[in-house]
């Protein structure tokens, strides 16, 4: 019988710790939700889902401690594309070590998957040192590290070229790419909060799939029920958007991911994997004829 946590989840109201909360909900954990705005409407949502939504911010430790005292896991991440990598960094070590004054017994950081392996990319390495932070507090704990979202494709930025019939990644067609689904980031989180201790001092990358943006668009098109074409976008044009990203497409064009995904899998039976077509013919594509780009949130 799989003893029951109370887990206290931050960036409770998006897309990755939202996943988190529902598949915490899902095991008949208790989930403390912690949010800057309680009364948004996606707290709204995961507090009808059965979860005890709190107020905090991870930029104030005082409020991560008043919050903290009665879990016994927690559960960080930081958001470098809203913060910023500086200031995810340091709300990450900030929040690391309220956790540690507040007694939680088991502290699971989420970063991305090779962030230890010096990749040059901001938003990687930015993550990577909340990582060695995390693992010199002398505190129980493990690291999460997914792969790309499966969920990405339907994103603010990509979503209105897929409406248009366009699957535009700024990667070669032929490019293999490794994939998560958010489901299963939930799914897998919730596996190192009941393995508890034998996870402790782990650090996990994990992903779905793996398969390419040509064969991507191909199982978009069958699910979608429309002929969805793939488009490269040229590098230049990404950077012009962002450099930190464009350094993330020239390492994954480069170098890549490179989970062991069958040992994985092997690994984490108690995790339904979704393979990219899985994923794809689950999704409720009704989202490409509404007007607003996030309603999938």
């Amino acid at each position: 019988m799989t003893t029951k946590r109370s887990v206290l989840v931050t960036g409770a109201t998006g897309q990755q710790g939202g996943a988190v909360v529902h598949a915490l909900l899902s095991r008949g954990h208790r989930v403390k939700a912690l949010t800057r705005k309680p009364d948004g409407e996606a707290a709204r949502r995961l507090a009808s889902a059965g979860a005890d939504v709190v107020a905090g911010d991870l930029g104030d430790a005082t409020s991560i401690l008043r919050v903290a005292g009665d879990v016994d896991t927690m559960f960080l991440m930081g958001n470098s594309y809203e913060a910023g990598v500086e200031e995810e960094i340091r709300q990450g070590i900030l929040a690391a070590d309220a956790a540690k004054a507040a007694g939680v017994g088991h502290l699971i950081y989420s970063s991305v998957a090779d962030a230890n392996r010096k990749t040059g990319i901001p938003h990687f390495d930015s993550k990577y040192l909340v990582e060695k932070h995390v693992a010199g507090l002398g505190i129980p704990y493990t690291i999460s590290a997914p792969v790309a979202f499966m969920e990405n494709i339907v994103a603010p930025w990509s979503i209105d070229t897929l409406r248009q019939g366009t699957h535009a990644f700024a990667m070669p067609p032929k490019r293999v790419l490794q994939l998560v689904a958010l489901a299963d980031i939930g799914a897998f989180v919730a596996a190192l909060v009941e393995r508890r201790e034998h996870v402790f001092g782990k650090r996990f990358d994990f992903a779905g799939d793996q398969l390419s943006g040509e064969k991507q668009a191909k199982i978009l098109s069958q699910a979608i029920g429309r002929l969805i074409n793939y488009q490269e976008i040229p590098l230049a044009a990404a950077r012009q958007q962002s450099e930190d990203a464009a350094l993330m497409f020239e390492w994954f064009d480069g170098v890549g991911y490179d989970v062991d995904i069958a040992a994985l899998h092997r690994d984490f039976q108690e995790i339904r994997w979704h393979s990219f077509a899985d994923w794809a013919h689950k999704f409720d594509w009704s989202i490409l004829e509404r007007t607003s780009p996030t309603e999938f949130l």
